[in-house]
């Protein structure tokens, strides 16, 4: 068979199986905060709010045979490719041409775009160098029309999700101003056949890290690496073991910018515990100077470190850079002693990988063409096959995990934690990584106390409450 009649078999299948979507009802109403999304120009709306079915659920977009649609897709952990694999099938459906640009500089290579006029038309906005959403939330889609519309299989997208919150962590002031694509797990992730050879638990409080630091010295070792990109994920696991400790009260200070959020006195005692590893040498010097991925490798090839804080996508990232026979597994953040408000279960779960559609593209409905065909169970299951993490999308992870002990690790801890799972956004809305990135790459090289880090860190918080609009969290 040649690649033409392939083609166009492909899409003749693609196609008819859409035109059955039609007789799906579209009944589910946005869950949580993400009520607000689609106003009376809202295609997918009644002007009540209910969702309706869209005119054609064949081409809820309105495609024109033949579109172009460019996507500029964040460069990272999870690579692009799993975006060219929707790109193809979409250039098979609509005889288009999607293209897929990568880039790890999101800000610099967007922004000026945004501010002519003429930004991509579907964008991964991740990566330390995101834009922020403050900044340019007037200038995006609401998606809502994205998630009533029908997959490749007939289903509507809502109904496919893995859970109705998995939306929330994309809703910016009542808006679905992003879908985040993947079920990101953070953690502290481990070697569990250099832990079981050693004899190592992994730690659940920071004092068992403290201790499990020692132990690492007297191997040669060291407990924590990092890399001066990346150091601010050292500030998701102090957040997230933070709120563990302290509850609502600290997520919420630090989600509305108040003053003294970071002098609270759980942020406090994590910071105390981070100091004292730090100053104990258990943390390997020279990350300041050193690539993220470089600095992973020492822990994941070198095993140099025993531990390290990331997301769900550090094995992906470094699926080529990690030793033999490994066994990824991952522990939530640490809490500080059995006081805290959370227990030591609970997890730090969003969606992450925000996709974004600006309103001034010249293919709104390509872009969102793009985002419906990643959100089949043929691309998420793709997805959660090639990379090794899940999506929003339910039911594409069989119980081995493909392989992966750090997807069955990931799918444990999700299990185990139950409903006590908790996001914070605030760095990513009001982009304050950049500068933060500055104060812990000096926090964890040494050269900056407590009370420095807890001061300059207030200042960048201070500037944002004080220069940007605050997005009310409760």
């Amino acid at each position: 068979m040649t690649d033409s009649r392939s083609t166009i078999t492909r899409r003749s299948v693609l196609r008819g199986a859409l035109f059955t979507a039609a007789a799906v009802p579209f009944g589910v109403t946005l869950a949580s905060c993400a009520t607000g999304g689609g106003g009376d120009d809202d295609p997918t709306t009644d002007g009540g709010g209910d969702a309706t079915e869209p005119a054609d659920a064949s081409n809820p977009f309105g495609i024109e045979e033949g579109s172009s649609v460019e996507t500029v897709i964040f460069n990272g952990g999870y690579g692009v490719d799993y975006v060219e694999f929707a790109a193809e099938i979409f250039n098979e459906m609509w005889g288009g041409e999607a293209t897929v640009e990568p880039t790890t500089e999101i800000t610099a290579a967007l922004q000026p775009r945004f501010v002519a006029g003429d930004p991509p038309d579907l964008v991964d906005n991740s990566g330390a160098q995101s834009m922020g959403f403050g900044a340019i939330l007037d200038q995006l889609e609401d998606l809502t029309d994205v998630v009533d519309a029908p997959n490749l299989e007939g289903t509507p997208i809502r109904d496919t999700l893995i859970a109705p919150n998995v939306l929330d962590s994309g809703v910016y002031d009542g808006k679905l101003a992003a879908i985040n694509y993947v079920l990101t797990v953070y953690g502290v992730w481990y070697s569990k056949s250099l832990f079981d050879a050693n004899g190592w638990t992994a730690p659940t409080t920071w004092a068992e890290a403290l201790e499990l630091g020692a132990a690492a010295k007297e191997q040669g070792k060291y407990l924590f690496a990092w890399g001066k990109e990346a150091a601010t994920y050292y500030q998701t696991l102090a957040i997230d073991s933070a709120i563990k400790q302290g509850g609502d009260e600290v997520r919420l200070a630090l989600e509305n910018l108040e003053e003294g959020c970071w002098s609270l006195d759980a942020v406090q005692a994590v910071f105390s515990a981070m100091k004292e590893i730090v100053d104990a040498g258990y943390v390997k010097p020279g990350g300041s100077g050193t690539f993220f991925t470089d600095a992973q490798a020492q822990w994941s090839l070198d095993q140099d470190a025993l531990l390290y804080p990331s997301g769900s996508w550090i094995e992906n990232e470094m699926k080529d850079n990690t030793a033999d026979d490994f066994q990824m597994m991952g522990v939530p953040a640490f809490v500080v002693d059995d006081s805290s408000a959370l227990p030591a279960t609970a997890l730090h779960s969003e969606a992450g990988e925000p996709f974004i559609v600006p309103s001034d593209a010249a293919n709104v409905a390509g872009g969102k063409e793009i985002l419906r065909i990643m959100l089949s169970k043929e691309a998420a299951t793709n997805f959660a096959k090639t990379k090794l993490a899940p999506t929003v999308i339910a039911d594409t992870v069989p119980e081995d995990g493909f392989g992966s002990t750090a997807l069955v690790s990931q799918v444990e801890m999700l299990a185990a934690a139950g409903s006590d799972t908790f996001t914070h956004k605030f760095v990513n809305l009001y982009g304050l990584n950049q500068a933060q990135l500055v104060v812990w790459n000096a926090f964890l090289d040494g050269s900056k106390s407590v009370e420095e880090l807890t001061s300059d860190l207030q200042a960048i918080t201070d500037e944002a409450r004080n220069t940007q609009e605050v997005v009310p969290v409760s």
